[in-house]
């Protein structure tokens, strides 16, 4: 039996990905994206819906404006630079590290996590699915199954129907999600994997270039989308 399940969908590749799996999986009765004040927030938004109205699934914009009022993240703050090019090495885990706390928003996952379980149990949904990765996780601890068990134990106290918090990408490497993500006959062009909200991804941001290597590797041609 299918379970009834709540998408947090940036338009990125894991999420995405994940939003298309359990749409073949579980029954999605609410994609939801958060406008948080960041760069992409524009994209995000438009390209999220417009994978939800691809696989006609509910979708619902929450804002979060507060979230400027603590935190200097270059993902929010105009005047701070967010890391591009020869200031993003992914190569180098000491690199990401540093680049991660530029674009670190403090408990950003645990409070969307939150939010989308408290639609969940409106919605009388049993699951909250984020978009992570192995290979983030690494940089940014908000994006690992020991956290998302942690988050679990929680909602078992927070949510009268003991949400749980799955993933279908959390053990995975980005190249896999690709292919996972080519399996289920993605339209790569409906999604923006990029920090900023320009015509095209930058193709230089830390989260263009973790997605440009995933699909070299993969094997996937999508340099038609990429500004650079």
């Amino acid at each position: 039996m299918k379970r009834k399940a709540v998408v947090l969908l940036s338009s990125g590749l894991d999420s995405s990905v994940n939003l298309f799996e359990a749409a073949q999986k579980e029954e999605v009765v609410l994609a939801l994206t958060f406008d948080y004040g960041q760069k992409a927030a524009k994209k995000e938004i438009e390209h999220s819906a417009k994978l939800a109205e691809y696989l006609k699934i509910p979708h619902k914009v929450v804002s979060l404006p507060w979230f400027k009022d603590f935190n200097k993240s270059s993902l929010l703050v105009d005047s701070e630079a967010v890391p591009t090019g020869k200031n993003v090495d992914i190569q180098s885990h000491e690199q990401s590290l540093q680049t991660a706390k530029s674009v670190w928003v403090p408990n950003r996952n645990g409070i969307f996590l939150n939010i989308g379980a408290a639609f969940a149990e409106a919605l009388g949904a049993q699951i909250v699915i984020p978009g992570f990765n192995a290979e983030e996780a690494t940089t940014f601890p908000d994006n690992s199954e020991a956290f998302m068990k942690e988050l679990t134990t929680s909602l078992s106290y927070s949510t009268a129907n003991h949400v749980q918090v799955e993933c279908f990408t959390v053990k995975l490497q980005k190249p896999d999600i690709v292919k996972k993500g080519m399996a289920l006959n993605m339209p790569w062009h409906l999604l923006w994997p990029c920090y900023f909200s320009k015509e095209k991804w930058c193709g230089e941001c830390e989260s263009c270039l973790r997605s440009k290597r995933a699909f070299a590797v993969a094997g996937v041609d999508v340099k038609n989308l990429y500004l650079a």
